[in-house]
């Protein structure tokens, strides 16, 4: 079995019926959609999943400067009159 990573779950049929009343319950936490009593999916406020999404940026634009840190000396000075 799966674990389920929110406080709060709702069956497939309990989204189907009203989606809009489970994100006012779960009061912008993600909810776990379950068939079966396994986790299927996790239902997100759009604010929730905006936010995600930003933060996953940022993790990949650090990852890309930890590469290319050492690449700095390597790197040619530019006077931005000079552009």
């Amino acid at each position: 079995m799966r674990k389920v990573l929110s406080d709060y779950s709702a069956s497939i049929s309990e989204l189907k019926k009203n989606p809009t009343a489970l994100l006012n319950h779960a009061q912008g936490a993600p909810i776990a959609i379950l068939n079966h009593n396994t986790p299927a999916a996790y239902f997100v406020p759009a604010e929730t999943y905006e936010w995600l999404m930003d933060q996953l940026e940022d993790f990949e634009l650090t990852q890309i400067v930890q590469e290319r840190v050492h690449e700095k000396t390597a790197a040619i000075e530019v006077d931005l009159d000079d552009l």
